[in-house]
């Protein structure tokens, strides 16, 4: 019997799949204010990456291309702070630093969605290794993320 993980590697770790946070994920899904949303879960990454696309979305409609503005930095800065909750609860999870966190199952998509915020983010500012880094962490994660977040 051939014995594969969901991303047909026979060697590499399991999947990741973190557990669900309802009370955010609902707060959210019910329109709650994601400011509130943070600050009843600051553990939540996907209340974390409504605030850093929410901001990214007010950065892109504020100026001209290549403009870097508050709303881009405090994308930056609430996809980071995402990231690293994620990274968090990842590792409390098995996550040894790499292997896959797949897009599909739905808790993991705050983490991945705040990778893919920071890289926006991170390209807008100009830092240019750390997009790249964010890239490289999402192929490893799930290499459908990048679609899914449009980073192409």
């Amino acid at each position: 019997m051939n014995v594969m993980t969901s991303f047909g590697d026979l060697l590499g770790p399991q999947p990741v799949l973190l557990p669900e946070n309802s009370d955010a994920e609902e707060a959210l899904l019910d329109k709650a204010d994601p400011v509130q949303v943070v600050a009843a879960h600051p553990a939540a990454s996907i209340a974390w990456a409504y605030l850093a696309e929410a901001s990214l979305a007010r950065g892109d409609s504020d100026g001209a291309e290549g403009t870097v503005n508050h709303d881009t930095i405090a994308a930056y800065a609430f996809a980071r702070t995402g990231y690293h909750r994620g990274l968090d609860l990842l590792r409390r999870n098995g996550w040894k630093g790499f292997g896959p966190v797949p897009w599909s199952h739905e808790p993991n998509q705050g983490f991945l969605r705040c990778v893919g915020a920071l890289a926006k983010a991170a390209r807008a500012i100009g830092e240019t290794e750390e997009y790249a880094r964010c890239l490289d962490l999402l192929e490893d994660c799930d290499p459908r993320a990048a679609t899914e977040l449009g980073l192409d």
